[in-house]
């Protein structure tokens, strides 16, 4: 192995952790342009021109506050859930199937598997470490959603990798050439992309920041840096989600411009329906995880073994 094989993954990594970030910022302001004018206002439009450069001033903003910490609070889980959780998020994104010298990964589902599996603790310690009443039922809440659709997500993951036969994301694009998964799965992708919204602690499924009864829900303690890293890693886990979706049902071809354009047309979903629908009331959530998405996913595992197998049988 030389000197240019590990080198060039690490700037390759780099680059695109630098792209992501900047990424999140602009993906912040696209989200406070669009609820304005949703709610018939303008948005951001003071600093620079048309409030372009807002997402920066509110960076430096909160990285140069006093970070301030609960007297009670466990300090050190307190202060490390926040990193660690930006850092998982970042983390995820080497799973993306460049075919340059970045990663390759022969189980990158797996890897998105247990990345996201990891990502439900970091919420639990930070609503736990705070010490505060408020933050622990946030946690709560946020752990007890995640998993419950996590199940689902895994599911209408594995009836993929039966259709494509492997686990690797390189796959989507190939058997995407000639038609998009979507056309053929059309149920499955409504109940990713909800699921989705779920998983992401996102309207209608925010209850882990319900402000209504929870303050602001598991990050309540948290001010300056800390909350800052929180919301990075929410919106980098948000255009994560909506990169995959693209990869996954709209056809993927990285390489292609229009690609990027369908994967900030999906991020722009997740900001309307945040924008258009109430928050649902907490049990109809766990019961539409349960009763409704937990069967759909099944029976189409199923039907995408029974498909595989009819195909071997008469290929052979």
């Amino acid at each position: 192995m030389s000197f240019l094989d590990i080198i060039l993954p690490i700037v390759g990594s780099l680059m695109l952790i630098i792209c992501v970030l900047v990424g999140v910022a602009f993906l912040t302001l696209l989200e406070r342009k669009v609820l304005g004018y949703i709610q018939i206002r303008k948005g951001p439009n003071k600093v620079g021109l048309m409030g372009i450069p807002q997402p920066f001033s509110d960076a430096i903003k909160l990285f140069t506050k006093e970070q301030t910490y609960p007297f009670l609070s466990n300090y050190l889980p307190y202060y490390f859930s926040p990193v660690f959780s930006l850092f998982l998020v970042l983390l995820l994104w080497m799973v993306i199937p460049y075919f340059t010298s970045l990663y390759s990964f022969n189980l990158g589902i797996l890897f998105f598997l247990c990345c996201t599996s990891l990502g439900v603790y970091t919420v639990m310690i930070s609503g736990w470490s705070s010490n505060s009443n408020y933050a622990l039922l946030g946690g709560l809440r946020a752990v007890a959603q995640t998993i419950s659709y996590e199940v689902s997500l895994s599911f209408i993951m594995l009836s993929f990798v039966f259709l494509i036969g492997g686990y690797n994301l390189v796959n989507f694009f190939y058997y995407q050439q000639n038609i998009w998964f979507i056309f053929i799965t059309i149920p499955l992708c409504m109940v990713w992309f909800s699921s989705s919204l779920a998983e992401t602690n996102r309207t209608p499924f925010d209850f882990a920041e319900g402000e209504s009864e929870l303050v602001s829900g598991f990050n309540v303690e948290y001010s300056s840096g800390g909350f800052a890293l929180i919301f990075l890693a929410e919106y980098a886990s948000i255009l994560f989600m909506s990169m995959l979706f693209t990869l996954m049902f709209l056809g993927g071809d990285i390489f292609s411009m229009f690609f990027y354009f369908k994967l900030v047309f999906i991020s722009f979903l997740f900001i309307w329906v945040r924008g258009t629908l109430p928050r649902f009331r907490y049990d109809k959530l766990m019961y539409m995880s349960w009763k409704s998405y937990l069967p759909v996913s099944l029976n189409y595992l199923i039907f995408f073994l029974g498909v595989k197998v009819f195909i071997n049988s008469i290929l052979i």
